[in-house]
């Protein structure tokens, strides 16, 4: 990839290559920011996931893509159940406390 060539749109394609250049040593996060007017946090978001994709692609029984992300919505939607249950009981034992005050 050359810095000088104007993306005007990130395809997958294009975010691979800028991944494997910084995998490769070729380039770094903070060079690939300045170089494509790019947010450190973007350029560093896109080689997490590809790294994450690197290796589920290495294991002995990869998941599909589809498969990852239920899994870490049914890991989400599990998690924010347990905190409204708390959030639920911390209102009503402040509910009970503000009673047993008056």
């Amino acid at each position: 990839m050359k810095a000088e060539d104007e993306i005007k749109r990130w395809t997958a394609k294009r975010k691979s290559a800028l991944v494997l250049e910084i995998i490769q040593g070729k380039t770094t996060v903070a060079e690939a920011s300045r170089a494509y007017d790019l947010s450190p946090f973007d350029v560093e978001g896109w080689t997490e996931e590809g790294k994450r994709g690197m290796e589920n692609a290495l294991r002995a029984k990869p998941e599909d893509v589809r498969e990852q992300y239920e899994r870490q919505l049914r890991e989400l939607q599990q998690a924010y159940g347990e905190a409204m249950l708390e959030l639920r009981a911390q209102k009503k034992l402040q509910a009970l406390l503000d009673e047993e005050g008056k």
